[in-house]
């Protein structure tokens, strides 16, 4: 009944906010006219398989075993719902599933209304997706449901003495293919035994976004032979530190992909530059050569930026967390963040390989970069150690397709 309520209240939330917020009024919008768009698409007689993801990052950590399943199993349909809209407006047009909407809130008469009409023959959530009326149903309905790239911490609320309600929602899957041993043991101590280790299956899908980079003859003719530093999205806290190493050490380039890339934060960002700089959207063979910062004012190009670099600085270190950090160590390339890199487990186990370094202060970044600018075994091995962990940690998305029935 608490949990119910809480879902109602939310709801409530949502239609209050929605005439002055632009996302809770898209997910009004997409909850609206769901159950209509999976009756117009569903197709008669199909068999759907249905991944659920809260956002887009949840959504790359699914992507590879949805596409191996697709590429396997023609014979089954994918179903692919969101919870936000930063997942669902990137993704509604995504053709590797058949059907993309967002999902309906976790109400007891839209968790049966929403079954009925798919009747999906198995169900995958994806990494902290833990809807429990429809765990629930889907129990009761006897319909296998799995939870892919879990990952648990004794500060989450399974744990907890008021855990109960929570803990029984776990049962409900026939089997958690959780990331690490240590999630496992959490799990087997309140008596949660359907675990198997697998890894995280963004590994998997990093290499792919490797394999399907983009060439960039513009940004290739920037870099030139000079050694370039990647800087993925990047604050305004990580810019003032990178941006004023950059200024002072004419032997590096730099490449800027801010993660917020508003105007005022570009015109923010140039304020800082002290050497020459231009915008991708404004650069052309001629002054491309005479720059020696690039500023990327788009979307979509990032990951395959990376390829150029020697050296990634990822940002958010110095806010609410890092970002994604094995983007850039695909690539064989160090990895440099500030300290609020805690509660990503990629993040601490690169920096025990040594292909990974935190800093916390503009001194400690400069010794680091004037270490890998001047010894270049240092900064080679480095790299080294990054790329060899991303390669050790393959193959999440192979194990857990070995551990289903189709």
């Amino acid at each position: 009944m608490l949990y119910n309520f809480g879902i109602y209240i939310y709801s409530l939330l949502i239609h209050l906010a929605a005439p002055f917020s632009r996302k809770p009024r898209k997910m009004m919008k997409g909850h609206w006219v769901v159950y209509e768009l999976l009756r117009q698409q569903k197709e008669e007689d199909a068999k759907y398989i249905w991944f659920h993801a809260a956002s887009l990052g949840e959504f790359e950590q699914g992507r590879p075993l949805i596409e191996k399943i697709r590429k396997r199993h023609p014979e089954y349909k994918i179903l692919l719902t969101f919870f936000s809209p930063s997942g669902y407006e990137v993704r509604k047009n995504y053709r590797g599933a058949d059907i993309v909407c967002y999902l309906p809130l976790d109400k007891p008469r839209n968790v049966s209304k929403f079954l009925d009409i798919i009747h999906p023959c198995m169900a995958f959530f994806i990494k902290y997706e833990f809807w429990k009326n429809y765990l629930d149903e889907l129990h009761k309905r006897q319909i296998p449901v799995y939870s892919v790239s879990s990952i648990f911490r004794k500060e989450q609320s399974f744990f907890k003495w008021y855990g109960s309600i929570y803990r029984k929602v776990l049962l409900d899957f026939d089997q958690l293919f959780v990331q690490n041993e240590t999630s496992k043991r959490f799990l087997s101590r309140i008596g949660v035994d359907k675990v198997t280790v697998v890894g995280d299956t963004r590994f998997d899908r990093v290499l792919e976004i490797r394999q399907e980079a983009k060439e960039l003859p513009l940004v290739e003719k920037f870099k030139g032979d000079a050694l370039t530093m990647v800087a993925g999205s990047s604050w305004a806290p990580d810019e003032d530190l990178f941006i004023e190493y950059f200024n002072t050490h004419l032997d590096m380039k730099l490449i800027i992909a801010a993660h917020v890339i508003d105007e005022n934060h570009l015109v923010e960002i140039i304020s800082k530059l002290k050497r020459p700089y231009v915008r991708y959207s404004k650069a052309n063979e001629q002054n491309v050569k005479n720059a020696d910062c690039l500023i990327i004012d788009g979307f979509g190009l990032l990951s395959s930026i990376y390829r150029y670099g020697e050296i990634a600085y990822i940002g958010g270190g110095f806010g609410v967390g890092i970002h994604n950090v094995l983007e850039a160590a695909v690539y064989g390339m160090p990895v440099i963040f500030g300290p609020k890199y805690h509660k990503f487990m990629e993040a601490r186990q690169l920096i025990e390989e040594k292909g990974a370094f935190p800093i916390n202060t503009y001194e400690e970044l400069k010794q680091l970069l004037d270490r890998m600018i001047s010894e270049k075994e240092f900064l080679q091995e480095s790299g080294l150690n990054a790329g060899n962990y991303v390669t050790k940690n393959l193959g999440a998305s192979e194990r857990i397709l070995n551990n289903i029935n189709f």
